[in-house]
């Protein structure tokens, strides 16, 4: 009963507080934290109460997959050189000074190795929901996306080798290497295998409802799958989603795609809002429970740590820029990002779901029975950290764009007329090439693209009337069917070639689907 009053004080706050947050413009998950810190010390709010092995398998899979229904593999594969740079080197770099720092400041390497894991990968939810506001150049949103998705991996083996070396005792760096081989290769193997497999599924399936079903089940089973072999569940679900994203087209049928894009919408939606409530009350129960911060320790650890953070993230990004500039110089092109989206991708390293997910799932004792040293330590300063890095720089990131003038002019509603009219184009084509249908069939599907209004009309005749004959039902249906496939076929090399924004294919895809669907009533 105690768990159902808390998640329902927490959905309800999710309700509520996600339209403030827009009318208001502080990201929502700033003010999701700040509710979560409120309902903390309100008396009759019951603690929360999770397994620590249950938190990473029930949050990470579907936050990962439903971020990679976003991405766009053609721009992930134009800036994968920063991209990689970020989500390995700056990870690893991160999780290794602040194992320095921490062991510096008392910790036992193995325990300041596993704080480094928790708090090295910065999540891009709060800075995306600034950015989709303020419309960041598409570039760095995709360097912030890009580097959010797989930072996570990194830190992920990085964390499970720190923690398996506190649990165990002690790891060799043969033992590392394995693992490392083992996590990287495994999980991407798996991964497409997975990808492969349930687009062969899918193929099989022609009704939205088990379509949606399979691909919610899917990425709980490749993590879980990969977990107990030894392979990085997130790299696995990343990997089979990328896959899906970028092939999964006539598999699915037009309602499932509805369907799907919806449902993934709102689990993105719900367990991130969830996350950064539940992470306010964890962070009020900790601190309240424990006596971690009476001699003041972890809090000049948590300080220290967001010092190194933030100094060592503006350091890597304008070196790369630096860099990057260079090259750009030297081969005569423009310079693809310039100090002030340096500035902003700097400051937009928030720590999030992931810092959280993994500092609470951390073990309660190690072999043999005892306690898992400084355990309340570690949590505490993990979630400290995010809590400062959100507030502070969660609030700050907008005005900082606005400041520096980095937001872009680009009009995705061009991009989407323009797709419209390009698409409508094609399906015209199509329709006025079908020389072996009845002319008055023909007739109703090229005015539904011209005239909605005038097609609505037609359809009545053909369906329920006499013209076109017996079968001029099920003859417009598969016309219109066809047409929908070149409309869709038009949307994908459009945004294979880079033609249109992300969004705006989405957003067309979206009106065609939606459209399909109402041909099969």
């Amino acid at each position: 009963m105690h768990a159902v009053i808390l998640l329902g004080l927490l959905v309800a706050g999710i309700v509520v507080l996600t339209p403030v947050s827009d009318r208001i413009g502080v990201p929502q998950p700033v003010l999701l934290t700040i509710y979560g810190l409120v309902l903390g010390v309100v008396p009759f709010v019951p603690a929360p109460d999770l397994e620590p092995d249950l938190i990473l398998p029930l949050v990470l899979p579907p936050l990962l997959f439903a971020a990679t229904q976003n991405a766009s593999v053609r721009e992930l594969r134009s800036a994968a050189r920063p991209i990689l740079g970020l989500a390995v080197g700056l990870t690893v770099l991160t999780a290794a000074a602040v194992t320095v720092v921490g062991h510096w400041l008392g910790l036992s390497w193995p325990v300041a190795a596993v704080l480094g894991g928790v708090v090295s990968p910065p999540d891009p939810v709060a800075a995306t929901a600034v950015a989709s506001r303020l419309r960041l150049p598409p570039r760095l949103v995709t360097l912030l996306e890009g580097e959010g998705q797989f930072n996570d991996a990194t830190a992920l083996v990085l964390y499970q080798i720190s923690v398996m070396a506190v649990v165990v005792g002690s790891v060799t760096a043969g033992q590392i290497g394995v693992g490392l081989l083992v996590a990287v290769a495994g999980g991407a193997a798996l991964g497409l295998a997975g990808g492969w497999l349930t687009r062969r599924a899918l193929g099989l399936l022609h009704d939205a409802a088990p379509e949606t079903t399979v691909t919610l089940a899917v990425p709980f089973a490749l993590y879980l799958t990969a977990e107990a072999v030894g392979a990085s569940g997130v790299l696995a679900v990343l990997v089979a989603g990328l896959f899906l994203r970028s092939t999964l087209s006539r598999e699915v049928t037009s309602a499932g795609w509805v369907l799907g894009r919806s449902v993934w919408r709102y689990v993105d939606f719900a367990v991130s809002g969830l996350v950064f409530s539940f992470l306010g009350v964890e962070l009020t129960d900790v601190l309240g429970s424990t006596d971690v911060l009476a001699d003041g320790r972890a809090l000049e650890l948590a300080g220290v740590v967001v010092l190194v953070l933030v100094g060592l993230r503006a350091a890597a990004m304008f070196a790369a820029s630096a860099a990057v500039g260079r090259r750009a110089r030297r081969s005569g092109s423009a310079t693809p990002y310039g100090w002030r989206e340096s500035t902003v991708a700097s400051w937009a390293g928030m720590r999030g779901v992931v810092t959280v997910a993994t500092a609470l799932a951390l073990p309660i004792t190690v072999d043999g029975g005892g306690p898992f040293p400084a355990r309340d330590e570690v949590v505490s300063v993990a979630l400290i950290v995010v809590l400062v890095t959100l507030v502070l720089q969660g609030l700050t990131l907008a005005p900082l764009i606005r400041r520096l003038g980095v937001a872009d002019e680009a009009d995705v509603g061009a991009d989407t007329r323009r797709l419209h009219r390009a698409v409508t184009e094609a399906a015209l084509k199509r329709l006025r090439q079908a020389d072996d249908v009845p002319p008055e069939v023909r007739a109703a599907a090229i005015h539904q693209y011209e005239s909605r209004l005038h097609y609505r009309r037609q359809v009545e005749d053909l369906v329920d009337g006499d013209a076109g004959g017996d079968d001029a039902g099920d003859r417009l249906r598969d016309l219109l069917a066809s047409a929908t496939e070149a409309e869709r076929e038009a949307v994908l090399q459009a945004r294979r070639r880079g033609d249109v924004s992300p969004a705006a294919a989405d957003d067309v895809l979206f009106d065609i689907e939606a459209r399909a669907l109402r041909y099969d009533t």
